[in-house]
Formats: structure tokens, C-alpha cells, sequence
């Protein structure tokens, strides 16, 4: 893989930003496109050049038989580099309403676990076994395998992905605790097929904050893509429908992601799709609630973030996400971002686009898609508008994503029909 670094904000052909590993389970690619430099992509190939996957590579990693039924196999794959710290200005560095709000919904968690912890201290080790070898890294934390034998069959591991968190050099020690406690109470209140399960929060025997999360063996969506290049339709597809479910359910739940991406949609060897990293989720509506909160500041990777972020002093968070989603899916089909930034005047490739989503011919990449319902649903993903944006239930309810045939491992836990 050649480094390649842009020289300006117009490169489309590359993808920027840090890796979700860092949150979980792989070595990550160095990467620091929200500073300025974009991580290496594969380039939209030039026509005369332009080649599928190697057959045998693709019926590896993709069964599919006539009558539509399909099943992924995927490897993690291994990626060198390491994961460099985000622009701090990308980051949601407000501590208002979306961390008081948990603290207070958790604080009977809080003395619960404080009184559980004095009754029956445990260490990391005993819960969960001894960490390994480094899986990610970042400026928030360290990521690292842990083992431990099943108390039910002892003949058998079962592995745990453990983040350390690592305080900022210019956050206080009280801020660094309202974010890890921002993190987790987040988390670990979001039980969903599509989203990762977050286990435990518990102190190293060095006194760091350790988060305890289910370890997803299929690595990220961002290393799968930098892969094998642009997806399979029916990948593609089924990943994409996943990650609305999950979205769906979040927005539900009154939490916008707010940082979706290739890097933090992670894979099970089988195909099924989780979220993870919500490091920089909001709550938008509490449990008790039937007002949705507007968001404020720019936050998450620069190629995903919507326009409205940039101009608009609050926006509704859960059309941050789906324009995110649009994103993800266009990536997922091209094999590389059609463009870095959709801030106004930093991007000719954006403007191009604003443009041509006018005129009767269209933009070329959404074009290219197979059926004018996809397209129909990805432009709206992508409108520059967000009040004209379908929400993520809408967009499951569409004529395109309900003929959406998802592998059985994707539909697992949920109640399909």
C-alpha cells in the first residue's frame, strides 16, 4: 500500500481520519485526515483500468446461491501504522447537558456499583482474565485482547476487548471522568444485534478506567473496504441495511452516534454488523422525554460530517447520522469517499455534487447505483438540507431497503418476518 498524502482539501480519492480500532480489535492504519492528512485509499479507478476483485477472492469472502441467499466470510484484516489523535476541534468537547443528563440517569448505577465494588472487589484480571497484546491505540486509550477460560467449559476462551482509557494532557482529572462515565453510561445502556454489547467498567491494578466489550472477530469496515475495494452489491447492501437497524434503534433510544464511519462499524466473521465507539454520542431525548434536544458543534471525520454542522448553530442530531449512513454506503460502493468535506467552499468535489443532484442527468456516482429506488434513497440520505433527509426508519420502510435480502447472521436477535 502506497502512503499518499493530499496536498488539500479537494482529494476524493482518499480516506481520512482515525480508525474505531483504536477502539477495538485490530492493528490500526495510521491515519490523520481530521489534521490535514489523508490516510491512503484505494483511487476511483480510471475506466480503461478498472477491474472487479479477483474471482477467487470474492467467492471467498461472499456465498451467494440463485434464489438470493447469502452468507459472508470474512477475515480480520491486518493493517500497519497506528492511529494518531483526532483534531481536538472534531471532538464534541462540550460537558453540558449530554453528560449531566447521564450522570444524573445514572447515578443509582453509580452507588450501586460503588457499593458492589466495596462488598466484592474484583480486578480486571479476575473478570475477565489477563490482557494480551495490543489490538489499538489511540490518544483516548489503549485497546488489548483479554482471555479468560469459560467457567462452563473450561476446554474453551472466551475473548474480551478491554479499552484503557488515557487522559488528555488538557483535560482536568474531573473531565477525563465525565467522559469515560459519558462513554460508558452510553454504551452499556444499548442492548442491540447491531450495536457492540459494552460489559463492565472497572479500574486497572494502576487505577486507569478500563471499558470491557464484546471482541468482534471480523475487524472493521474501513479494512475491509481498503481491502477488496468496492463491495458486492449484496454486501454492501446487507451491511448497509444492518446499520440502519442500528441507527434506528439508537434514535429510539434518544441517542444520535454522532461519529458513524467505515472505521467504527465493526464485523463479526460472519457478517454481522455492530456500532461502536460512542465516545462522541448525545442524547437528544432523555427516557422521560418527548422534546427532541437540538445538538451543537462539529464533531466526528471530516468525510462524514454533514454541512448543516458546519453553518447552523443546532441541528438535529439523528439527521448527522443518516447523512453519515449515505456516506458509508457511497463508500462501500465506490471504494473511496467522493468527497473529504462538505464544507462550504473547501471542496470542489462536494460543490460538483450540490450541483449535478439538480440537473436531470445526476451525479455520476449515485447514477452508477442499479435501481432509481437506491438512488432515490441515497440522494435523500445526502440531501444538503436536513429537514428533507428520510429518517432511518424511513429508509427501512422503503421500497429498496425492504427487498433487502440481509445473510442470516445479520438477522440473528432480531424478530424478522
Amino acid at each position: 500500500m502506497n502512503s499518499c498524502i493530499s496536498n488539500g482539501l479537494e482529494c476524493r480519492d482518499n480516506l481520512s481520519d482515525e480508525s474505531p480500532y483504536a477502539e477495538f480489535n485490530r492493528e490500526i492504519i495510521t491515519c490523520e485526515g481530521t489534521n490535514g492528512l489523508v490516510l491512503p485509499f484505494p483511487q476511483p479507478p480510471q475506466p480503461s483500468q478498472q477491474s472487479s476483485p479477483k474471482e477467487t477472492t470474492l467467492h471467498t469472502r461472499l456465498l451467494e446461491d440463485t434464489s438470493g441467499f447469502h452468507e459472508h466470510r470474512i477475515q480480520a484484516i491486518k493493517s500497519q501504522g497506528k492511529l494518531q489523535s483526532q483534531d481536538p476541534t472534531l471532538r464534541n468537547a462540550k460537558l453540558g447537558y449530554k453528560v449531566e443528563s447521564l450522570l444524573n440517569r445514572m447515578s443509582n448505577w453509580t452507588r450501586i456499583k460503588k457499593k458492589s465494588e466495596a462488598d466484592t472487589p474484583r480486578s480486571l484480571a479476575e473478570s475477565y482474565g489477563k490482557r494480551g497484546h495490543v489490538i489499538g491505540y489511540g490518544a483516548f486509550g489503549t485497546v488489548r485482547i483479554a482471555c479468560k477460560l469459560d467457567a462452563e467449559d473450561p476446554t474453551r476462551t472466551r475473548l474480551f476487548a478491554v479499552k484503557e482509557f488515557k487522559q488528555r494532557s488538557r483535560d482536568s482529572l474531573i473531565e477525563h471522568k465525565k467522559r469515560v462515565i459519558s462513554e460508558y453510561s452510553i454504551s452499556s445502556s444499548m442492548y442491540h444485534p447491531h450495536v457492540v454489547t459494552t460489559l463492565d467498567l472497572l479500574q486497572s491494578t494502576k487505577g486507569a478506567s478500563c471499558q470491557v466489550m464484546e471482541y468482534c472477530s471480523g475487524g472493521d469496515l474501513y479494512s475491509f473496504v481498503l481491502s477488496v475495494g468496492q463491495l458486492e452489491m449484496v454486501e454492501a447492501n446487507c451491511f448497509f441495511k444492518q446499520l440502519l437497524q442500528g441507527v434506528e434503534y439508537l434514535h429510539e433510544m434518544g441517542v444520535a452516534h454522532r461519529d458513524l464511519k467505515l472505521e467504527n462499524i465493526l464485523l463479526t466473521q460472519r457478517g454481522k454488523v455492530k456500532i461502536a465507539d460512542f465516545g462522541n454520542a448525545e442524547c437528544f431525548r432523555m427516557a422521560w422525554e418527548t422534546e427532541v434536544h437540538m445538538i451543537s458543534g462539529v464533531c466526528g471525520s471530516r468525510p462524514y460530517i454533514a454541512p448543516e454542522e458546519y453553518v447552523d448553530k443546532q441541528f438535529d442530531g439523528r439527521a448527522v447520522d443518516i447523512w453519515a449512513c449515505g456516506m458509508i454506503y457511497m463508500s462501500m460502493r465506490t471504494g473511496y469517499h467522493i468527497w473529504q468535506t462538505s464544507q462550504k467552499g473547501r471542496d470542489k468535489a462536494f460543490e460538483q455534487y450540490v450541483q449535478d443532484r439538480k440537473k436531470e442527468t445526476g451525479y455520476k456516482p449515485i447514477e452508477q447505483l442499479e435501481t432509481i429506488e437506491c438512488r432515490n434513497v441515497v440522494y435523500s440520505a445526502l440531501d444538503p438540507t436536513p429537514a428533507r433527509r428520510l429518517t432511518a426508519q424511513q429508509i427501512l420502510l422503503s421500497e429498496w431497503v425492504r427487498k433487502i435480502e440481509v445473510c442470516d447472521a445479520g438477522n440473528e436477535g432480531l424478530d424478522v418476518c
